[in-house]
């Protein structure tokens, strides 16, 4: 039986309070989903918006203890203790994405070797113990070396280029990856419920800071030809259903100058690639996300309009109280969505907010974001 998800007694729990549950709360309050959120941080930008517990995502009796009060769970990151999600499935539970799922993505090296055995293209790599052995493989650079676990919003990766890089290495459980020289770096976003209905979202084309390896802006969607819309599309297809994950999936990729697409990594939950999705899609990837995990018919993915979406980062140079630059002749621009994600304090690349521009004019929609860039600042 589905869960009666807009009945005042039933609650989601949601293991994080950043601004990705910030969003979905903010989607799920249309469906009147009561939700209850946990999160380390007392401040989390999620702290004034729904019932919310401060603890340990990682500790297996905190993770236990809220989990008892909720009817259903899901995540808004994948760092939180599976051992306590097995168990609360255990003492009958509902979590989505489910545990095994996660458990899989939060070790890249699983990851990676998941692809391999289920015939998912993706970069060559070597799995690595410690930085001595990432030094023996000098003959594979240049290559990335990423942590195993634990490595998020760019932290966690290098770009291994030369044998003098090779000091940069991770000296902990990791792998190295051979650096492709992409033309795009591309994400499809896909869900599917517990009735096996999936839905895929247009491509989206992600531009990177230089050396943050954070996203500064996406554009959607993606400038592809035919074939290799259809192919990433099939990708991320594959990929979802030979995890059995419930949810929603993030499927970030390369694509070659020869025309191949390359899985680099997924995220079981919504995600950075997916914000412009609230504007410009008939459906977010945070109201999908809710249908996906609570069984409802998943919703339309039709673009609305072509959009692109820049995140808002802290200036580098400003800690401390966060204050917004050029937010007044932001919004007076038709077409522009800003998204804060009310985090008080602000700190170099600190994930400050988003903005999603509209526009069905591809040249006009180019000089709004450019405008946006260049006068939006978050300072202190």
């Amino acid at each position: 039986m589905k869960p009666q998800y807009y009945q005042n007694n039933f609650t989601l729990g949601v293991l994080g309070g950043g601004q990705l549950g910030r969003m979905l709360i903010q989607s799920g309050i249309d469906l009147n989903i009561s939700f209850s959120i946990l999160d380390p941080d007392v401040h989390a930008p999620c702290h004034q918006l729904a019932p919310f517990k401060v603890g340990k995502l990682t500790d297996y009796d905190t993770v236990i203890q809220f989990g008892e009060t909720c009817d259903l769970i899901t995540i808004e990151i994948e760092n939180v203790n599976t051992q306590a999600l097995f168990e609360l499935e255990k003492r009958g539970k509902r979590v989505f994405p489910q545990p095994s799922v996660i458990a899989l993505i939060q070790d890249k090296r699983t990851q990676k070797q998941f692809f391999v055995d289920n015939e998912i293209p993706t970069a060559e790599f070597i799995l690595t113990e410690n930085k001595s052995e990432v030094m023996d493989h000098r003959s594979f650079l240049p290559a990335v070396n990423k942590l195993g676990k634990e490595g998020y919003d760019g932290r966690g990766v290098q770009i291994l280029r030369k044998e003098e890089d090779l000091e940069k290495a991770f000296d902990a459980p990791g792998l190295l990856e051979k650096l492709i020289p992409f033309d795009k770096e591309i994400a499809v976003i896909v869900a599917k419920n517990e009735n096996g209905d999936v839905v895929s979202y247009p491509a989206v084309e992600m531009k990177f800071h230089p050396e943050k390896n954070l996203v500064e802006h996406l554009s959607a969607p993606a400038d592809l030809n035919e074939a290799i819309q259809q192919k990433a599309d099939q990708i991320a297809r594959k990929v979802i259903e030979q995890l059995g994950l419930v949810g929603i999936l993030a499927v970030e990729m390369f694509v070659t100058k020869e025309g191949e697409v390359l899985v680099n990594e997924v995220a079981p939950r919504p995600h950075n690639s997916g914000h412009q999705t609230i504007e410009a899609n008939e459906t977010s990837q945070y109201e999908q996300h809710l249908r996906a995990i609570l069984n409802q018919p998943l919703g339309s993915t039709k673009m609305r309009s072509p959009s692109i979406m820049v995140n808002l980062l802290g200036e580098e140079g400003f800690t401390g109280e966060a204050k917004y630059k050029g937010l007044e002749d932001v919004l007076a621009v038709e077409g522009v969505h800003v998204h804060l994600y009310g985090k008080k304090i602000t700190k170099p690349f600190r994930k400050m907010g988003h903005v999603t521009i509209v526009d069905n004019n591809i040249e006009s929609l180019r000089k709004k974001a450019n405008f946006v860039k260049d006068n939006l600042k978050v300072i202190a």
